[in-house]
């Protein structure tokens, strides 16, 4: 690893979680306010699901169904936060730091831009770095796919990370 871009990786998560009434809607650690929740075997945090995925991606690891298999009965309405807690560990373990993360959350409602600096924040503290190396968008799917019928929330998210020596 001779050059400094030898050092740096980028990957890339996506997710996408049913919205079902009974369940809490959480997004990069936060709650928000709304009738229905996401679907999942975990809290299913589509942000964090992603942001993992990203981490392990840039590592060239395995992805998150691997790590924390929805057959496996302990992670059971789990918090992701600390999934991604784990990740992180691991990365800094392998020597790997984050640079930044940019996230787009696709979603039909509830409307986010009043909860966005409170997810970016959040998630920048679970993933240990300050939130100006955390960007959250939110888009809508102009009434296109299960995003836009208001039948799911989908997210996508790429990080650069850099692998010290």
């Amino acid at each position: 690893m001779g050059s400094p871009l030898d050092r740096l990786r980028v990957g890339f998560g996506t997710d996408l979680h049913r919205l079902v009434k009974g369940r809490k809607l959480v997004l990069g650690g936060v709650t928000v306010p709304h009738s229905k929740g996401l679907a999942g075997h975990s809290d299913a945090d589509a942000l964090i699901h992603a942001a993992i995925d990203a981490v392990l991606g840039a590592m060239g690891a395995s992805d998150i169904g691997e790590l924390f298999p929805d057959t496996d009965r302990s992670y059971k309405d789990a918090d992701s936060a600390k999934l991604l807690k784990k990740v992180m560990t691991v990365a800094a373990k392998k020597r790997f730091r984050l640079i930044n993360l940019d996230a787009v959350i696709h979603a039909e409602e509830p409307k986010l831009k009043p909860y966005k600096e409170a997810i970016r924040r959040t998630l920048a503290r679970h993933l240990g770095v300050t939130a100006d190396r955390v960007n959250i968008k939110a888009k809508t799917r102009e009434g296109l796919d299960a995003v836009g019928a208001r039948k799911a929330i989908a997210v996508d998210c790429a990080v650069l990370m850099e692998k010290g020596r």
